[in-house]
């Protein structure tokens, strides 16, 4: 039998402010749903949301956990120099590049509390295509403009962030060509959701391309409406709709994301 003590950790609860806890049990939440609607890759990608209270630290997965083991307490806290200032005894490190990447974003996005990073076989495929994403459906309608950012190799190197920024500028959504993809939100649920948008319309495009047909793409207007229409503040924000539901989608499953 496989030894599983490692992931016996003792809880956080009570030793770390009620608001880092509530983004801990969100995050933990967050990686449990990427597993569910099938977009984790292993133990590799990685989810962040920014420490509330604390502008220049966030939490991050240990490098070496499945998503579907993640919980609150076995998150690691880190700095935007990659140092670890709460490690949760689990054992394992950080990933590299997920300290790279998201620290870049959350470094220069002060309105950013949640950032994704996937590779999903229709994101890495979308990613490969020269035309990138096209407003094929109401889902790739939604994120008005998107940004795209070339591959350099593994994101290893700090050299590497300023483009990152620049690539991904104001937008929710970054399409990291050969790579993947990466969302960013103002909350947790919103960086989720509008993965789960990006990841249907990639899929939806690959099924539409591959029918070898000719494809019918919406008019301009129509497309900037659509975008315009989801804008934030537009419609019933996304954090009083659609988390409720997937924390009681979580609850029915496995509760345990909150230990």
């Amino acid at each position: 039998m496989s030894d599983l003590s490692h992931l016996s950790i003792p809880s956080l609860r009570g030793k770390v402010s009620a608001e880092e806890w509530q983004a801990r049990v969100d995050l933990a939440a967050c990686y449990r749903l990427v597993a569910l609607f099938g977009m984790n890759d292993l133990v590799y990608n990685h989810i962040t949301a920014r420490v509330p209270g604390e502008e220049d630290r966030f939490l991050i997965n240990p490098y070496g956990y499945a998503y579907e083991e993640i919980t609150a307490s076995s998150l690691v806290k880190i700095d935007f120099d990659g140092k670890v200032v709460l490690d949760s005894g689990t054992g394992y490190g950080v990933n590299r590049a997920g300290f790279v990447i998201h620290s870049a974003v959350h470094r220069a996005r002060k309105d950013v509390a949640c950032v994704i990073h996937t590779h999903s076989p229709a994101g890495m495929a979308v990613s490969a295509l020269k035309c990138g994403l096209l407003p094929l459906t109401q889902n790739a309608m939604f994120f008005g403009s998107i940004g795209t950012h070339d591959y350099e190799g593994p994101a290893i190197d700090l050299d590497e962030q300023a483009r990152l920024v620049r690539d991904l500028g104001e937008n929710a959504a970054l399409i990291l060509r050969n790579h993947g993809l990466l969302t960013a939100g103002r909350t947790v649920c919103e960086a989720f959701v509008v993965m789960h948008w990006l990841e249907k319309a990639c899929q939806a495009q690959l099924m539409a391309m591959a029918c070898n047909t000719a494809l019918n793409l919406p008019g301009e207007e129509v497309v900037r409406l659509t975008a315009e229409r989801y804008r934030p503040g537009q419609r019933r924000s996304i954090t009083e709709v659609e988390w409720p539901a997937l924390l009681r989608m979580l609850e029915r499953r496995d509760p345990s994301y909150k230990d």
